[in-house]
């Protein structure tokens, strides 16, 4: 296998995995994670999301995050902005990236933004352009790349055509997504054959959800094709509130408990991550949807 000596982990579980946490988590406890993170040696780190309140309560508090995170250098603070009015406020709070987004799903465009893939993608043109002047990197995601809740399977011709419009309006780089977790590796290699259309190796990430226990062979099937970018999530937070069922992102320490066994380097401290998901975890009140870290975490108590 040729696969990549060292892997770049993007963890997402500040936005993503948060974001549909029915209860409340203040932005102290926010920060305190981003900084755990950062300091079991993540250099990339999703922090928020700059969406109306009213759709996304949990990310209310973005600007009063991003101003409490103490930035560390060589680590790179991204946040999600749906629109141009999202970018305007987020541009305030000094990103160093902003994510759009686009589903490879017609039905599920329409159902979750209500205008189609094409029209999705056309509206970040301006973010994309105002991101590049300000000099800030844009990264671009790509829902439902291998399965949708309404369509079901989602042919690899679509993933190609979302992932030429984002090249045409100046996304930099791409994540393939599993949205809600139904890939098997054959199909996101397809997909990420797909995407490689318009992409080179290097600007194409990884981003797998878990429902059905597929995401570390789809994250092994990826790094056989040369893929070395991977959105995860701490603790496995998160999931999808359009797909009834989903559950959440892979677990970053799941992936970085795999990678080291195989030699490929991170950069991460396995041990500082899962006490940076037991924090989190602790304070929703559950153990941590990841298999290595309750394995090690029970491996402490001796």
């Amino acid at each position: 296998m040729n696969t990549p000596q060292h892997v770049k982990i993007i963890d997402v579980g500040p936005r993503d995995g948060l974001q549909n946490e029915k209860q409340p988590v203040p932005a102290s406890i926010k920060v305190e994670l981003v900084h755990r993170l950062q300091d079991a040696g993540l250099k990339e780190i999703e922090v928020t999301s700059f969406v109306s309140p009213k759709w996304v309560p949990q990310m209310g508090d973005n600007a009063e995050v991003m101003a409490g995170v103490q930035r560390r250098a060589g680590v790179r603070y991204s946040v999600l902005t749906p629109n141009m009015k999202g970018y305007e406020a987020a541009v305030l709070s000094q990103p160093d990236e902003i994510v759009v987004f686009g589903a490879a799903s017609e039905a599920f465009s329409q159902k979750n933004i209500n205008c189609s893939i094409e029209e999705s993608i056309e509206r970040f043109r301006p973010v994309a352009a105002a991101a590049k002047a300000a000099g800030i990197a844009v990264r671009g995601a790509i829902s439902c790349a291998v399965g949708c809740p309404y369509e079901g399977e989602i042919a690899p011709e679509r993933v190609a055509l979302v992932a030429k419009l984002m090249h045409d309006i100046g996304v930099e780089h791409v994540g393939v997504a599993d949205t809600i977790g139904v890939g098997t590796p054959l199909k996101v290699q397809r997909a990420l054959e797909a995407t490689l259309q318009h992409y080179a190796v290097d600007q194409v990430s990884g981003h797998f959800h878990d429902t059905y226990g597929m995401a570390l062979a789809n994250t092994l099937a990826s790094l056989e094709m040369g893929i070395w970018h991977f959105d995860t999530s701490v603790a496995g937070l998160g999931g999808c509130p359009y797909a009834k069922g989903a559950t959440g992102n892979v677990a970053t320490e799941d992936v970085v408990y795999m990678l080291h066994g195989m030699g490929i380097e991170t950069g991460i401290d396995l041990d500082k991550l899962i006490d940076a998901g037991k924090f989190i975890s602790d304070f929703l009140g559950r153990k941590p949807h990841s298999r290595a870290a309750n394995a090690l975490l029970t491996q402490r108590l001796g």
